[in-house]
């Protein structure tokens, strides 16, 4: 099997086993918010009378978070280090596939950690639980769970003020979707320059005026 054969069987595997991941925690979310509210409804995503103010505040939220990462990668090598690590991951997805899975991930999360975890056990519980998911080995991980206990500070904030999830969902989905895109669509890292072929020297190059090419 070819390298690039191997890495697209791979790339599916990871997008298979998240999606179906993902779409397990939307519906737990989904039934224990059912069980808290006695109900599901339109309110559970969106306030009809002032939707503009979730979905402003959505979008500030996500370009701060955003922004916060930029500056991560920017002055710490290990949140650079680990995204290299991520791309290789992401390499073999498509810019939809991205998408799609920036989509669910976004939507699943809000429903299970704003929708049905903080209203069981309260804002910042919620919100550490949400950063402990996303933690790992090395500095990089380290860095990236600071990062996630960021964002579920922000948007446990946003639906504990507003109510309801959309406006959480919208800047989660900025931030997911923005990140796995640009991952996603990072070409692979090149081989070093003293890796690669160099030419010839010129006295081994055959040069049909010399003499001595021809004994």
């Amino acid at each position: 099997m070819s390298a690039d054969a191997e890495e697209s069987r791979v790339g599916a595997k990871f997008y298979r086993i998240a999606w179906i991941f993902y779409l397990a925690l939307a519906i737990a979310g989904l039934l224990w918010i059912g069980t808290q509210r006695g109900r599901l409804g339109i309110e559970l995503f969106v306030d009809p009378g002032s939707w503009w103010i979730d979905l402003g505040a959505g979008v500030a939220i996500g370009a701060a978070l955003l922004a916060l990462w930029w500056a991560l990668r920017r002055f710490f090598a290990a949140a650079r280090s680990l995204e290299d690590e991520l791309a290789a991951l992401l390499a073999p997805l498509s810019v939809a596939e991205a998408v799609s899975l920036a989509l669910i991930s976004a939507v699943a999360e809000e429903l299970f950690f704003r929708g049905a975890l903080q209203g069981a056990i309260g804002f910042l519980p919620a919100a550490v639980l949400f950063a402990l998911m996303h933690a790992g080995p090395g500095k990089g991980f380290r860095i990236w769970t600071l990062f996630a206990l960021a964002g579920g500070l922000a948007l446990g904030a946003l639906v504990a003020l507003r109510g309801p999830l959309g406006g959480a969902i919208v800047a989660h989905l900025m931030v997911n979707g923005v990140n796995l895109v640009r991952l996603a669509r990072r070409a692979p890292q090149s081989a070093e320059p003293s890796e690669l072929s160099e030419p010839a020297p010129a006295s081994a190059a055959s040069d049909p005026d010399d003499p001595a090419a021809h004994e």
